[in-house]
């Protein structure tokens, strides 16, 4: 955990906005450029980026993919240079609880994968990057893309303890709360139910 240097006051302004900017759902925004039918009543249900590519279209899941990731980084990467790390890591992680609880869509959001590799990446590009790399690795392997999410997520804290001790607590929260967002996935997955990547 990083030193806390900014005020109360300007954590919690920070807090706010990066929940805002998280709660900007770019899977519902990007369907809806590409005038696709509402995601919520596709495939999943899920807002993120793999519910948009079982409708087929990948410019538009790989559009959502980019948004969803740099709204994390976006808020990560404003607060450091506005005010400091405690902030940056209060801003990735609210940026998170904004995507999975967004105001705009009655804080039904979706799980925040995309988001918190994107908090990650801007936190610690090494960091960020050996997590997309397990998640990468164990999607090519079982092509399952809940399976990827949650192998990436519980190994986030044990890359950070190794590469920025720091960040140590902010993954282990994200990846428990990936975990308690993928509990249907994991009930499918024990039913042998689980769609796989690309599946529409």
């Amino acid at each position: 955990m990083p030193e806390l240097v900014t005020s109360y006051a300007l954590l919690a302004l920070t807090g706010v906005l990066s929940y805002l900017l998280g709660s900007v759902s770019f899977g519902i925004v990007v369907t809806r450029l590409f005038r696709m039918d509402d995601l919520r009543t596709i495939g999943s249900g899920n807002i993120g980026a793999t519910n948009v590519l079982r409708t087929g279209n990948r410019t538009a899941a790989f559009l959502t993919l980019v948004g969803d990731a740099g709204k994390g980084a976006l808020a990560v990467l404003l607060a450091r240079w506005l005010l400091a790390e405690d902030a940056a890591q209060l801003a990735g992680l609210m940026a998170f609880v904004g995507h999975s609880f967004p105001v705009f869509l009655r804080f039904r959001g979706g799980k925040g994968v995309a988001t918190a590799l994107g908090t990650l990446l801007a936190l610690s590009p090494v960091l960020g990057i050996c997590v997309c790399l397990t998640w990468l690795a164990t999607a090519a392997v079982t092509r399952i893309s809940s399976v990827a999410a949650l192998l990436a997520a519980a190994s986030s804290p044990l890359w950070a303890l190794w590469l920025r001790p720091q960040a140590a607590l902010l993954c282990l929260v994200l990846a428990g709360l990936i975990i308690w967002w993928h509990a249907p996935n994991i009930r499918r997955l024990r039913a042998g139910m689980e769609p796989r990547i690309g599946q529409k």
